[in-house]
């Protein structure tokens, strides 16, 4: 009997060892290279799956909502930085977590910002822990390193009273990297880039301590991390199909799945149905811009091996379709896949699929089955 066998579905399935190899095999890298690895934590927002990367050696964190920051804060952990820029109106919620403790670090990327930061920071006659964000590759937000808004903001905020406490950056572009040239280039012109901008800074006169850098394809791909202070990644900690087609991880690698059971059957079509929609695999296709499209993600059997071919090719909110694309008009399915039985997707993105869900199933090294939770929301 499969220990899943009990487990009602759509279910997000955590083998712990895999998992457990990814966070060794990234922390050993970046302690190699002598620079700090802060994971994020929204790939897993899970204190059970955190309290492992910090057993690794991962004494910082990385957070995308203050929600994350709030609950990580609950669970012990003190030294926090918020990697998204900070909204006026969010002011409150992290000085009040400043006020109870909290080192918590936020990041702002216009003068409007770091205006609105002093003015909160002054009011609450509470200096607030701020990094400016640098645009490494026009892939998202930040400012240029060579712009001179970089020290408008820098000088705004430092002699505004709040700690300038350095500069970080995101190159999301490495997520369309093919080749491992390209993600060799992608790297290096990050640490590039957020290494000049904290040198502007410092010339002028303004401190810059901290250099933070990252993504899991550039933290596995950059030549070396000279003038970093520390390395921002997330999504290693269950890797992906993306990350896969990226070519950082194998398939093997793959920490995290959704455990399905097979609902019916379209003979005609060469369909197999099953419980596992958009909704439970999230509607991410960071594939289809690949060398090769996985659809909602590849199909494994209950075991969790891959099985050559299958592929969930559509979805509605419920159902999901699986097909063989090497042989779709296959016979015997009902023989094959019976009603009942159950099935393993390994997803796109596995940020965006762990997001449907309020627990994890985690198949445990010691052979038992457990429940993690996990929690969701803003």
């Amino acid at each position: 009997m499969n220990l899943l066998d009990v487990v009602p579905t759509p279910a997000a399935v955590v083998d712990e060892a895999r998992m457990l190899r990814n966070i060794a095999r990234m922390q050993r890298h970046l302690d190699g290279h002598g620079v700090k690895l802060r994971p994020h934590v929204k790939t897993s927002k899970s204190v059970d799956v955190v309290r492992r990367q910090q057993a690794a050696g991962a004494e910082a964190i990385t957070v995308s909502t203050l929600k994350e920051a709030e609950q990580f804060f609950a669970a012990g952990f003190t030294d926090i930085l918020y990697a998204v820029c900070m909204a006026p109106g969010k002011l409150d919620r992290a000085l009040a977590l400043v006020e109870q403790g909290c080192r918590l670090q936020i990041i702002t990327d216009s003068l409007q910002g770091a205006q609105a930061i002093v003015a909160g920071s002054q009011a609450a006659r509470r200096p607030l822990t701020v990094l400016i964000e640098i645009d490494s590759d026009g892939d998202r937000s930040g400012i240029q390193p060579g712009d001179d808004l970089l020290l408008e903001v820098g000088r705004a905020l430092h002699g505004g009273g709040c700690s300038l406490h350095g500069v970080m950056t995101h190159a999301g572009s490495s997520y369309e990297c093919s080749t491992p040239a390209a993600l060799l280039r992608v790297a290096n012109q990050e640490r590039d880039q957020c290494v000049l901008a904290a040198q502007r800074l410092r010339d002028a006169g303004l401190p810059c301590p901290v250099v933070s850098i990252g993504s899991t394809p550039t933290a596995l791909s950059a030549s070396g991390f000279t003038g970093v202070s520390e390395v921002r990644a997330g999504v290693y900690v269950f890797f992906d199909l993306v990350m896969a087609g990226i070519g950082v991880c194998s398939t093997d690698d793959i920490a995290l799945s959704v455990l399905t059971t097979v609902i019916g059957h379209q003979r005609d079509k060469g369909w197999i149905i099953c419980d596992a929609g958009w909704m439970a695999l999230s509607g991410d296709r960071g594939t289809r811009s690949q060398a090769t499209d996985q659809g909602y993600g590849i199909v494994c059997d209950a075991s969790g091996s891959p099985m050559p071919g299958y592929v969930v090719s559509s979805a509605n909110q419920e159902h999901g379709i699986i097909l063989n694309r090497d042989t779709p008009l296959q016979q015997q399915l009902e023989q094959r896949f019976p009603v009942g039985s159950k099935l393993r997707v390994l997803p796109n993105h596995a940020c965006a699929t762990a997001a449907q869900y309020t627990e994890y199933c985690v198949l445990a090294r010691d052979g038992g089955l457990q429940t993690w939770p996990r929690f969701s929301g803003w």
